[in-house]
């Protein structure tokens, strides 16, 4: 499929200063994953810490998107931050749920429960999760 016929749209709201709301419409895959990773790299660059990602509006998924979600969570955790996939639909969550990017990447079903999990997120000196982030 093309992306002509499967355009992605991603927005990125500020809910604050270093927390990066994306939200992101339609299929998320080879053809579409590098506008989702250019859009990440760009709120990185700007300092954001926290990226809450809203897949509820994408009802597919491949491998591709999962590496950028992983490459992301990797960058986000050096800086240290953190990445909460926000309401992914079912296909979607059945796909990090079997890949097990599900337990490595925190899922929240609303945004408050996502900005919650961002704002409990405490690393130690090691740069280590203390065990509240993940009970959140």
């Amino acid at each position: 499929m093309s992306i002509a016929q499967n355009p992605l749209s991603v927005e990125v709201t500020l809910p604050r200063e270093d927390v990066a709301l994306i939200t992101v419409e339609g299929y998320l895959d080879v053809d579409t994953a590098t506008e989702f990773q250019h859009h990440l790299a760009n709120q990185l660059h700007h300092g954001r810490r926290h990226f809450l990602l809203d897949l509820s509006s994408v009802p597919f998924m491949d491998s591709s998107g999962m590496n950028i979600i992983l490459r992301v969570y990797q960058e986000a955790r050096d800086i240290p931050g953190s990445v909460h996939i926000i309401s992914p639909t079912p296909a979607v969550r059945r796909i990090l749920d079997l890949t097990g990017v599900s337990i490595t990447v925190p899922v929240s079903e609303s945004l408050d429960e996502a900005l919650a999990r961002a704002d409990a997120y405490q690393p130690d000196e090691d740069g280590q999760v203390e065990q509240n982030e993940r009970q959140a």
